[in-house]
């Protein structure tokens, strides 16, 4: 009986395998090559009792606690803000505190802050640029100061405190040190004036109306506010700059805001006086609202354009209180039209709210209410539910900001209520990503001063899968992989774990990229339904807690059993891009022909293989063998590829030899394919390759990426089929971003690229609006004389008739006698 390893040599010595190969020669491996899969724990914080490896909070996690109680009031004469707080302090660290550093945001719209100084130079395109830059630049550097006026800050009994301000942070320095587990109180009086946002944009200001002259106020990021203290990086007061947001703490707010008394105003947390600031009317529709199933209008169209007429000098005070938040923002405008619709997140009963002028509609009244509650359902299916009482979507001046329970939203439709697909759609996406915003970062509270795509990234990521749920063929622009390549392979870009204010391309890095890599982690790497579960474990472990990096990487991999440290460093440490190339195909089928079988096949390859130019040539050429032919011998005839009679009893020998089983693996007829695969970006991903074989079918493989882990550069495998495989295509589903198609396909797929033709034009010629206008002009001219020639026609036709009783000129023939006419008048 034949061994195993025998009939091996006997098929792959004496009879052989069959191969071919397509591609190029697979190159030798190069060692010493980086290390795409090493661990990045010794990048990663030491865990510790605060967060442990596992990724979740620690046994001895803590985090501050900062209470609120403000009055504001908003002066419509000169745009300002004038408030009063009082902030109980909890210092629920370890350490003890000398001081308390405050957030002053405002201050960013001073004439000297960092930002401002540090703002780019350029103005316009080229040496064009437009009167309204002008007049922004103008506004921010020379006409208009908003920096926060520090009126007094004093501890509870009205004593002074000394304070020091740093650009947009001011220090408390304390009395007495506050120890661990110990509160104090403190009082702040300030001022300050609000920004025009048609002038100097941001994430705050107010939106004049010439028309009625009235405005849009929002208002953000202003009252001074306790900064973070946390134990990863003390005391997180790193300058406003404008493009890293902030982190804060936890904490009640009661907020008494007193505005002009025909003003509507929206704000954090749930209105606690309705009977004083609300007509009976507006309390009753509120009430139906709260089980309506379709929003209801609390202040109409019509009400609202009322509203607007007439201004008033009496006040109002709207008293807010909210619970568990780390901030609180409002609005607030006489031209408010306010919708409402109740919804229950499962056991929470959440007022889903819109506030916005008749210059939002038909747009918002159709399809901001809508949005909110779409986005509630589904981020609280992937996270959380929903914890607060309301979800507040206002158009106002910015284009799009987030708070804890109100968002700002900016796209309207056109003056004659008109408007794109665009703008409909860049709605409900702007809507959907700033109410996810609740999720990401004002309940999982990560640091966006330090780490935009924390908050932007992964909440970007849900926003996509929310699209998805809002129709079918939603017009996203994030989250697919195919949409991320034109970033992915340009060289202007840092990796995503940058610095929120050194971050180059911040839509692209901290939206884009974080939100493609979590869906190609979620659809090609760990599939949906192990990434759901790791996900919305990530959002559960952090709620109402401060995450850092780490507590998301190590928590993905801790509920998911794999190892996704090559994942993290390549997309999120590095700017490495996903081309993968099918470098060589080498095919192989067990050789079952006869010894004079295979001697006819090779003669058949010769013969059928085009003789060397040189060889044609030679082929007449006198040959001295030819004119003595005593010069040849036995080597003259002998053919070393003959077959001979010892080999084919060799051969037959060695088949009788076979036991049952191993002349079944000598009669297999798989195809065996040694499919090549060279990492062109250096980005580490699963290989996945389409097959199609011979009678149209498909076969699908997919490597994970471990496929990389011995050389990074290079990797194969083997596919075994019945019938011969026609085409092979990698990422067929452009799943990964690979970057390059052109080296995913065998045969290589030919594209054409389609040029237009054109005739040539006369210099000058070239198009311009004002000649486009022109010759719409003149073509509608042209349009209009031929319609005034076609209605008189049937006239001139009856009074061509001569009234004489001589021959008779039909128009026709009077035409063709004019054209003779013409022709022989000189000029005509």
């Amino acid at each position: 009986m034949i061994s195993t390893y025998r009939i091996a040599c006997l098929i792959l010595a004496m009879a052989g395998l069959c191969q071919t190969s397509y591609g190029q020669p697979f190159p030798n491996r190069k060692y010493g090559q980086e290390d795409k899969f090493r661990q990045l724990e010794e990048i990663l914080p030491t865990p510790n009792s605060y967060r442990s490896a596992s990724g979740e909070p620690g046994p001895d996690y803590w985090q501050q606690r900062v209470d609120y109680t403000i009055d504001v009031r908003l002066d419509e004469s000169d745009h300002s803000i004038h408030g009063s707080e009082t902030i109980r302090y909890r210092n629920q660290s370890p350490h003890t505190l000398r001081y308390l550093w405050v957030q002053l945001d405002p201050n960013i719209f001073a004439q000297d802050s960092d930002a401002n100084r540090t703002r780019s130079g350029r103005i316009g395109f080229g040496n064009r640029a437009s009167m309204g830059e002008l007049d922004s630049i103008l506004e921010r550097t020379q006409r208009f100061d908003g920096r926060c006026m520090i009126e007094s800050v004093t501890d509870a009994l009205g004593k002074g405190l000394d304070i020091f301000t740093v650009d947009t942070m001011m220090r408390i320095d304390l009395p007495e040190p506050l120890l661990s587990g110990q509160e104090f109180s403190l009082k702040i009086q300030w001022s300050y004036l609000i920004n025009n946002s048609k002038l100097i944009g941001g994430r705050t200001g107010y939106e004049p109306f010439e028309k009625d002259g009235n405005a849009i106020y929002e208002i953000a990021q202003w009252f001074p506010r306790l900064a973070a203290f946390t134990d990863v990086t003390g005391w997180q007061h790193k300058q406003y700059l404008g493009q890293g947001e902030f982190t804060l703490e936890f904490g009640d707010y009661l907020v008494r805001i007193t505005a002009p008394a025909d003003h509507i105003v929206a704000a954090t947390g749930e209105l606690q006086n309705p009977n004083e600031v609300l007509s009976d009317v507006q309390r009753e529709r509120l009430e139906q609202a709260r089980t309506a199933d379709r929003p209801v209008l609390i202040v109409t169209p019509e009400e609202a354009k009322e509203n607007e007429k007439e201004k008033t000098d009496q006040l109002k005070t709207w008293i807010f209180r909210a619970e568990a938040v780390r901030d609180f923002a409002f609005a607030t405008s006489r031209k408010f039209i306010w919708d409402a619709q109740g919804h229950r997140v499962n056991d929470n009963s959440v007022m889903a709210m819109s506030y916005y002028p008749n210059e939002g509609n038909p747009l918002w009244s159709k399809y901001s209410t809508h949005a909110i509650i779409h986005t509630l359902n589904v981020y609280s299916r992937y996270t959380f539910d929903y914890p607060y009482p309301v979800a507040i979507s206002v158009n106002g001046p910015v284009g799009g900001m987030e708070y804890p329970m109100i968002c700002f939203n900016g796209p309207r439709p056109k003056e004659d209520g008109t408007y794109s697909a665009s703008t409909k759609y860049d709605l409900i996406t702007v809507i959907i990503h700033e109410v996810g915003h609740n999720y990401f970062p004002m309940i999982v509270n990560s640091d966006e001063r330090q780490w935009s795509w924390m908050d932007e990234g992964l909440n970007t990521f849900l926003q996509y899968l929310a699209e998805q749920e809002w129709e079918q063929d939603y017009p996203s622009q994030r989250g697919e992989p195919e949409l991320i390549v034109p970033y992915m392979q340009s060289t202007n870009q840092v990796p995503i774990m940058t610095n929120s204010d050194s971050i180059m391309q911040f839509g692209p890095n901290a939206y884009s990229k974080p939100a493609t890599a979590l869906n190609i982690l979620r659809e090609t790497i760990l599939g949906r339904e192990l990434f759901d579960f790791a996900f919305k474990e990530y959002a559960r472990r952090w709620k109402f807690k401060r995450p850092m990096p780490a507590d998301f990487f190590r928590t993905m991999e801790d509920a998911t059993a794999r190892d996704l440290d090559w994942f993290w460093r390549g997309w999120f440490y590095t700017t490495d891009h996903v081309d993968i190339a099918l470098e060589k195909i080498d095919v192989y089928m067990v050789d079952r022909r006869t010894p004079d079988e295979i001697a006819q096949d090779e003669k058949a390859k010769r013969e059928a293989q085009l003789p060397t130019l040189s060889k044609s040539r030679n082929k007449e050429l006198p040959k001295r063998a030819d004119q003595f032919p005593e010069l040849k011998d036995f080597y003259n005839e002998y053919d070393p590829r003959a077959v001979t009679d010892q080999q084919r009893a060799a051969y037959q020998k060695a088949l009788e030899q076979l036991n049952e089983h191993e002349k079944e693996l000598l009669a297999n007829t798989d195809r065996f394919y040694r499919l090549q695969f060279k990492n062109v970006g250096g980005l580490v991903m699963p290989v996945i390759v389409l097959l199609t074989l011979e009678d149209g079918s498909t076969k699908e493989v997919r490597l994970p990426a471990e496929v990389w882990r011995v050389d990074a550069n290079l990797c194969d495998t083997l596919v075994v089929t019945e019938q011969p495989i026609v085409k092979f295509e990698l990422d067929p589903y452009r799943e990964t971003a690979d970057i390059n198609r052109d080296n995913n396909h065998f045969p290589p797929a030919i594209e054409p690229t389609r040029f237009q033709l054109f005739k040539s034009q006369r210099r000058g010629s070239e198009d311009n609006p004002m000649a486009q206008a022109k010759r719409a002009k003149e073509a509608q001219e042209s349009q209009e004389k031929k319609q005034e020639g076609s209605q008189a026609k049937p006239s001139e036709e009856k009074n061509s008739q001569p009234e004489s009783s001589g021959d008779s000129i039909t128009p026709k023939k009077k035409d063709k006698k004019n054209r003779k006419r013409k022709q022989a008048i000189p000029g005509a």
